[in-house]
């Protein structure tokens, strides 16, 4: 409860330290240097302490207390010398909310001792403390200060991990919390700050409909999306030309009415057998740091070039295609309009003119958006309980962040996680699935069986499900999970990520959980 009160400044301004004093007790892994960290802090400590789940001698507990409290010396050492302005005050503060509704209600750093939300409400009712330090006679300060004590109430008097109503609480004290902040820093003329540039500055709130920046995501200033971009990438989107025998395009194995996947378990290759993993949708891949199941390209463009170079997928070549656009005058008139600096189309801009049409694929209206912009009528009551058990008792939101539900971790969103959760080859459960995912390309242990995790958005509309398409259904996915993962149907998955313990949910419970997956669809799959 201390650590809450000053976690704001904390993960903000040293989150090296922080990652390692309430981080998640998994190895934290350098993949280019092939090498790993043990973790630290509180959840280690959780996990010693809770003999259900590891049973740890005194004496290395002890050791944890230790580093614990050299990290506090750290920080106190830090503090002390940093100047802090008040602009980055108010960023650090707006970024902690969004972390308490990504990362604190959901359990993502109380994982056993599900503390979350008395936690939550202690970070909250620090905000006014802060700002008075800027202005304690500002207008909206009073208005905030009001709002964060009854939050706190909230989390008092309601401080049942399960039955927690998530979404009464982000709609009725987070967001205008977040809010009246914004209207504190335009009452004491702050300027904003980009410390993390894939939120942008002026939003309200973390569901503002243009919250996120997808030029945070690209590698080069030349990259950055333009309408004009996406416009030419659609055109090459569904240019058959692109493939070796002018017969497969993008768009033969993305299908947009189905979210841009095919519905089948695996698609087929040139070769005429079938390609070894699902066919990922595209919508909201541009807001992840890692591209493939394996997570083996790091944005776009590359995968992009990846897929048409795949002798399985297209087969095609980038000379080849880069040399019939040449040929091109509608082609050649397209990319001079796109790129005006260009006397004639470049390679390079062939793969961001598909990657920019990816990237305008990002909607952000369905019928959950529309809720926690203040539709209350848009959810109905199962579909909120739906929320909640997402958000809480089946720990689907600690790996699936609100509000993109895939794995990029909020609130900087400079890191997208895998996962390994045991997924089975068969719906029976008989065994589990061989595909390696990312120790493939980087021959770690912990790697083995790992897989980005994807987005649940438009999940209705993307079956099937999981690396291998293995799930038809919404109902086999949460029947899985229900269980444990793969340790939970028996198989012997010792890097599993997942928790193995059952959830417990009953199926009422279920029936919820897939109920509210299906509000995140966007209006044109409705």
């Amino acid at each position: 409860m201390a650590y809450k009160k000053v976690e704001w400044a904390i993960e903000y301004f040293i989150p090296e330290t922080a990652r390692f004093m309430n981080g998640p007790a998994l190895d934290e892994m350098e993949l280019e240097e092939n090498r790993f960290f043990e973790p630290h802090g509180f959840q280690v400590m959780e996990e010693m302490i809770y003999p259900e789940y590891k049973t740890e001698d005194k004496e290395n507990l002890i050791r944890e207390l230790n580093i614990f409290q050299s990290n506090i010396k750290l920080l106190t050492s830090t503090f002390e010398v940093i100047a802090i302005s008040d602009n980055y005050v108010l960023d650090a503060i707006e970024q902690n909310i969004f972390r308490i509704i990504a990362l604190g209600i959901t359990g993502f750093d109380s994982p056993i001792l599900q503390s979350s939300i008395p936690e939550a409400g202690q970070s909250l009712i620090v905000i006014p403390e802060s700002l008075e330090k800027i202005n304690a006679n500002s207008k909206s300060l009073a208005d905030i200060k009001k709002t964060a004590l009854k939050a706190n109430n909230y989390c008092k008097e309601n401080n049942n991990f399960n039955a927690f109503n998530r979404a009464f609480f982000i709609t009725e004290y987070l967001n205008p919390i977040s809010k009246k902040i914004k209207s504190f820093q335009k009452e004491e003329n702050i300027k904003n700050v980009k410390k993390s540039s894939v939120l942008k500055s002026n939003i309200g709130t973390l569901f503002d409909k243009d919250a996120f920046d997808v030029n945070a995501f690209v590698l080069s200033e030349d990259y950055n999306f333009s309408t004009d971009k996406a416009i030419l990438g659609e055109k090459l989107f569904y240019d058959k030309n692109l493939s070796k025998n002018n017969d497969r395009s993008c768009a033969s194995c993305h299908h947009p009415e189905k979210a841009f996947t095919d519905g089948l378990r695996t698609n087929l290759s040139l070769t005429g057998s079938n390609l070894i993993r699902n066919t990922p949708t595209l919508t909201y891949a541009s807001l992840q740091n890692a591209q493939f199941w394996d997570m083996r390209q790091l944005d776009l463009e590359k995968q992009s070039v990846d897929v048409i170079q795949n002798k399985d997928e297209m087969h095609g070549s980038m000379d080849n295609i880069h040399a019939k656009i040449l040929l091109d005058k509608d082609y050649i008139k397209l990319f001079k309009k796109t790129y005006p600096k260009n006397t004639k189309p470049e390679k390079w801009q062939i793969q961001n003119a598909i990657a920019s049409y990816v990237r305008s694929l990002n909607s952000f209206d369905s019928r959950f958006d529309e809720y926690m912009r203040g539709n209350k009528k848009s959810l109905s009551n199962q579909e909120i309980e739906g929320m909640n058990l997402f958000m809480g008792k089946a720990k689907c939101a600690t790996c699936h962040f609100t509000p993109l539900f895939n794995g990029t971790v909020p609130p900087s969103y400079s890191k997208t996680e895998h996962e390994v959760i045991g997924t089975p080859n068969e719906v029976s459960g008989k065994s589990l699935s061989t595909d390696l995912g990312r120790y493939i390309y980087n021959k770690m242990p912990q790697l083995k069986g790992a897989f980005k995790t994807p987005t649940v958005r438009n999940i209705a509309v993307t079956a099937p499900y999981m690396h291998n398409g293995v799930f038809k259904t919404l109902e086999e996915v949460v029947s899985f999970y229900n269980k444990g993962g793969g340790q939970g149907l028996g198989y012997e998955v010792e890097n599993q990520t997942l928790p193995f313990d059952e959830l417990k949910l009953n199926k009422k419970e279920e029936s919820a959980l897939v109920t509210f997956m299906k509000t995140l669809t966007d209006k044109r799959y409705q």
